[in-house]
């Protein structure tokens, strides 16, 4: 099973969840550079990472991908697909050889409605994952567009 991380979805299920759940699964690989996912495409799958390191990046106008976290063993790939309208909020590209299990998420969201306790289990954590990310993407943009020296310009 992979690490938990702060980011990470089937360590914190219950022992038969963390059975059932990667079923809805298959092990895929992608090298270094490949693009899991685009922003605004269609989200109908997961990932999550058995080793490697996947970045999130946004697209700014006229210039390359702005990386706003980078994910690694364990990490939750993409939340998008839980909730419609199912698009990619952001992008995913492999920083280095990705080996992962992707997860057909329409299979999933059947197991979720199927079983209550595991749909408020995957749905808290995946909330607590966009929290996490919702932070971490706060702090990057203070890093790069905050004012110098903590203080206000005089």
């Amino acid at each position: 099973m992979p690490a938990v991380t702060a980011t990470s979805l089937l360590g914190v299920l219950r022992p038969e969840d963390r059975e059932r759940l990667p079923a809805a699964a298959r092990d895929v690989c992608f090298p270094a550079g490949a693009r899991l996912f685009d922003e605004n495409g269609d989200a109908g799958r997961f990932w999550i990472i058995r080793t490697g390191s996947v970045t999130l990046d946004l697209q700014v106008p006229g210039r390359p991908p702005a990386v706003v976290e980078t994910l690694g063993p364990g990490d939750l790939v993409g939340w998008s697909w839980l909730f419609p309208p199912r698009t990619w909020h952001l992008g995913a590209a492999a920083l280095s050889p990705v080996r992962a299990h992707e997860f057909d998420a329409a299979r999933v969201r059947s197991l979720c409605e199927a079983d209550p306790v595991l749909g408020r289990s995957v749905a808290r954590r995946v909330a607590e994952i966009i929290g996490h990310r919702l932070g971490t993407a706060r702090i990057r943009l203070l890093d790069l567009y905050g004012p110098c020296g903590g203080g206000p310009d005089r």
